[in-house]
């Protein structure tokens, strides 16, 4: 028996490291070409650096405009994600419990449906109907952020509601005179916790590294860009500076990696409890 495993656990083996290598080589790309200068780098764009050298920081933490892209993408991913962890968790709930009556099967149903509809598909009518409105700006940014977590945070969190919480505990305290708001805070959202925490990670990584609608809305005044941006418009009149460019993408890699390492047993629990009925 040992031996007719063994060729399965070399072959899973070889396909981890094959996937380690695939994610870790950009990895250390970057933050070895970071720590390089411009003519080191272009010897030997593999190599580590002779000597750590921390210039590249110094000139990209230096420019007065990083540190305004910084708060750009702060406030986008941060304002998003609260109003994402506050509506989206109430609508599911309210869909969760009231789903077999028809207005609410219709309105999750048209919710949901969205999920199905690919972004290159509504790209050029998003563009056009943002700038009519005037909404081609940080605040269009987030509302529509809001809009399309919407349909995938609801689907989520309605599944999940109906197999984790039971309902006895809702009419339990409903019986004790509890309101439906002090039931939904205190007795709901305490079970849902690992799926509101695995919604705001994936939410958080998606907002905070996407690249697409910020440039569609926000790429025309360069003090609406956000780091993804500054990143794509790193260069100068003769010359890309990659080594720069790199500490850019590195600098931007360290709020998602803390903030995964802080939640990530929240993430797993949110992937796993749903699966199973207790």
């Amino acid at each position: 028996m040992v031996s007719s495993n063994r060729p399965g656990r070399v072959l899973s083996g070889f396909l981890i490291a094959i996937g380690m290598a695939a994610v870790l080589t950009p990895v250390y790309l970057v933050i070895v070409t970071s720590l390089k200068t411009q003519r080191e780098s272009t010897l030997n764009f593999f190599s580590l650096p002779a000597v750590p050298y921390f210039g590249n920081f110094q000139s990209v933490l230096g420019r007065s405009q990083f540190w305004q892209f910084l708060l750009n993408s702060t406030v986008i991913s941060v304002v998003s994600v609260s109003l994402i962890l506050l509506l989206v968790p109430m609508a599911a709930y309210a869909m969760a419990r009231n789903g077999k009556k028809g207005y609410y099967s219709v309105l999750y149903t048209f919710i949901v449906a969205g999920i199905f509809i690919p972004f290159q598909v509504i790209m050029l009518p998003i563009s056009v109907v943002m700038t009519r409105l005037h909404l081609n700006n940080i605040v269009g940014v987030i509302l529509f952020y809001l809009g399309v977590s919407f349909m995938k945070g609801v689907f989520l969190l309605t599944k999940y509601i109906r197999t984790a919480v039971p309902i006895e505990l809702e009419e339990a305290a409903f019986i004790d005179g509890a309101s439906v708001v002090f039931t939904y805070f205190r007795v709901v959202v305490p079970l849902i916790k690992p799926m509101i925490s695995t919604i705001m990670i994936m939410d958080f990584l998606w907002i905070w590294n996407d690249f697409m609608l910020p440039l569609i809305l926000l790429n025309r005044s360069p003090a609406n860009w956000t780091l993804p941006l500054f990143q794509y418009n790193f260069q100068t009149q003769y010359t890309f500076e990659y080594n720069l460019a790199f500490v850019a993408i590195l600098l931007s890699m360290i709020p998602v990696i803390l903030l995964y390492a802080v939640a990530q047993k929240y993430i797993i629990s949110g992937l796993t409890a749903g699966s199973v009925k207790g």
